[in-house]
């Protein structure tokens, strides 16, 4: 099941890559309408999502420590910051709908917070690989103390 448990982080590590790529896709898109955007949308509430989940219950049931699992189902909260973000940025368009200063500051925000799900997700894949091939002790203290590690 640890093996499970990595490959699926793996999975949603990259779909967050791929998140910001979508993103790119999205504002570089001429002309831009309401579907500039949707594979984005699409990848961060549906696949993301569904990715950490599958990932945190793998990690239960791997028995993996409870900060590591706090951490696989932490990219769904920024996911839902993203869309606070957007929310409230939106708040403070002008009366035509378009964005202002202060909308945007806010919705910058939104790219921020995306790279700091990439973050998550990168971190939350390390251990996971850490968690499913743990590193033998002796091999562990040889690398920290300098000395040459055996080969496998």
């Amino acid at each position: 099941m640890r093996k499970v448990y990595a490959a699926v982080t793996g999975v949603m590590f990259a779909a967050a890559i791929v998140q910001i790529y979508l993103a790119a896709v999205g504002a570089f898109d001429k002309p831009q309408d309401d579907s500039s955007f949707i594979l984005h949308s699409m990848n961060g509430t549906l696949v993301i999502p569904v990715l950490s989940l599958v990932a945190t219950a793998a990690a239960a049931a791997a028995k993996a420590p409870g900060r590591q699992i706090g951490l696989t189902i932490l990219p769904i909260g920024g996911i839902i910051l993203q869309e606070l973000i957007i929310a409230f940025g939106g708040l403070f368009d002008d009366s035509t709908g378009n964005t202002t200063p202060l909308s945007l500051a806010i919705l910058g925000l939104h790219a921020i917070n995306g790279v700091a799900i990439v973050g998550v997700c990168e971190i939350v894949f390390r251990r996971a690989r850490r968690f499913a091939w743990p590193r033998p002790a002796t091999e562990a203290a040889d690398a920290v103390e300098g000395r040459p590690v055996r080969a496998s």
